[in-house]
Formats: structure tokens, sequence, C-alpha cells
């Protein structure tokens, strides 16, 4: 059981005066099996106007921030201490196949947020792809057992794409990452979910932080400087939602805090909203996750 503090800052620098800025902010990681949140705290500099939290359709705590008052620069700081307490999920011989999984999710009548019905189809950020799918495809032969198909393709994946943050950006489509076998997180993410729907699986976007600085004696995981992005994996009523991060070839456990959950990162975006202005903009984004100490 570990504590983390966190800090995430998000610093908007405009070319021209900005009259007037309407955010939704997805900072506030959401309560989840294995984390506890115990307080957190958003500043804006130079001010606005913060409403409550609400549940988000997406999975997600949502702030909505109104800047009335022309600024040329916006920062936005949240800060988090949440508590993780998570085994590292096992692929067990009695786990549902790959089979099992389509057919249960095929039935699935639910209309909750956590519906599998939910995370079946092609979304905005992630369509449905011929040669993501054919590429996928082996690791998730049908006779297999669901947990073992999806992080034999979580370890695919980061055995066969390069981290480049120079590679991609936000709007950068799956099969462009795909193609030249590079881009962050984000892609890799996106490009596994697309193999798990196209074979009928049910597949979430996962949004969040990794610690900054790994155990002693541990590789530092890639994609501890941002925010970070993962895969949910549904593998059924039993076992539920697990996650398996591509980027690194690891399960969701002890090093991962979860923000939000979606289809893909247009539902959960950490930032987004309008403003009234004109000129470009500059974003930096810094962040911290670090451990002060077991929980207990």
């Amino acid at each position: 059981m570990m504590r983390y503090a966190i800090r995430h800052e998000t610093r908007f620098d405009y070319d021209a005066p900005v009259q007037f800025a309407r955010c939704n902010l997805r900072l506030r990681p959401i309560e989840w099996p294995g984390q506890i949140v115990s307080d957190f705290a958003l500043a804006v500099d130079p001010g606005g106007t913060v409403t409550n939290a609400q549940i988000g359709g997406a999975l997600a705590r949502i702030d909505r921030l109104v800047v009335a008052n022309p600024v040329t620069h916006l920062s936005i700081t949240a800060t988090a201490n949440v508590v993780v307490e998570r085994v590292i999920p096992m692929a067990l011989p009695g786990d549902p196949s790959v089979r099992t999984i389509q057919r249960l999710a095929r039935e699935s009548g639910g209309l909750d947020a956590l519906s599998p019905a939910q995370f079946l189809y092609p979304s905005p950020m992630i369509p449905l792809d011929p040669a993501i799918a054919e590429w996928c495809a082996p690791m998730l032969a049908l006779n297999r057992g669901i947990l073992e198909a999806g992080m034999d393709l979580a370890c695919q994946i980061q055995r066969s794409f390069t981290f480049d943050p120079h590679a991609t950006i936000t709007s950068t489509p799956p099969r462009h990452a795909f193609d030249q076998r590079a881009g962050v997180c984000q892609d890799f993410a996106q490009i596994m979910i697309a193999g798990l729907r196209a074979v009928g699986l049910p597949a979430a976007y996962a949004s969040g932080y990794l610690r900054t600085l790994p155990p002693p004696g541990q590789a530092r995981l890639v994609g501890a400087d941002a925010m970070h992005a993962w895969v949910m994996l549904w593998c059924g009523p039993e076992r539920g939602w697990i996650g398996l991060d591509p980027t690194n070839g690891i399960y969701m456990a002890e090093d991962h805090i979860l923000v939000a959950i979606g289809r893909d990162y247009a539902d959960i975006a950490p930032v987004d909203g309008i403003f009234t202005g004109y000129g470009a903009q500059d974003v930096r984004v810094a962040v911290d996750v670090e451990p002060v100490g077991i929980a207990a």
C-alpha cells in the first residue's frame, strides 16, 4: 500500500490577451478499487471560478473553470494525495477465453457507464482499422485466456514500437503511429484498443499517472513525466476491468494512479474548453508523482 503526493501543472501562455475562458478539468483522480483519494486541490493563477466536481459519463471527475477577466497566461495546478493498494493481476488457468468474452460482451444488456457494451465499438479517435486488426489478431486467438491474450498484445506493442515524444501529437490517428511504429503512451493505448475492439473485446482508454521515481533497483517506467495512458480490458463479470500498460508491458498495479476512463482521449482530456481571443498559445505541462511512504 503506497501513498502518493501528486502535482500537475498546466500553463498556457497567450500571444494576445484572452478575454474569456471556460474549461473542463479532468484532473481529480476517480475512486476506483485499489485506490483512495484522500485530498485534492486546484489552484488557478491569475484566478477564476471553479465549480464543484461532478461525475462525468466517461467516468471522470469534472471541475469547471471560468476565467472572466483578460489574461495573458493561465496556470492550473492540481495537487492530490492518493493511497494505492493493488496486487499485480495474473493470468489464471480458469480465465474465460477470448471467444467467451466476445459472447458475454455481445449479450451484456447494461447501459451503465462501465457496461462492456459501451466499449465495444469504434469511437471518434479510435476507428476500426484493418491493418491494425490484422497485426493484433495472432495474439488474440479465440481459444486463449482473455488476460493471457491481452498481456501478450501489450508486451508485443511494447517490444515493437519506439517511444518517441516527437513522433506524434494529440490528434495523430492510431494508423499513423502504427505505420511508423513510434509514438507515445496515447498512441500505444489507442492501437491496442483498436486491435481489441476489432475482435469484439471491450476495451477502454485509461488516463492517469505513473510514479515518477521507481523503487530502488528497478527501472524507471516510460511516461512518468506527464499524464500517462493505458488500456482497461473487460475480462468477464468475475474478473471485471483489468488495466494493461502497453507502453511498459505491465499490468496496472501500485505504480499507476487512475484519473479517468473513457472510450478514447477525447472523452477524458485533462483540460479542454473554449477561449475568446486571437493569436497562438503555448502549453506546458509538468507532472510529479512522489511516493511519500507506505500508508498505514
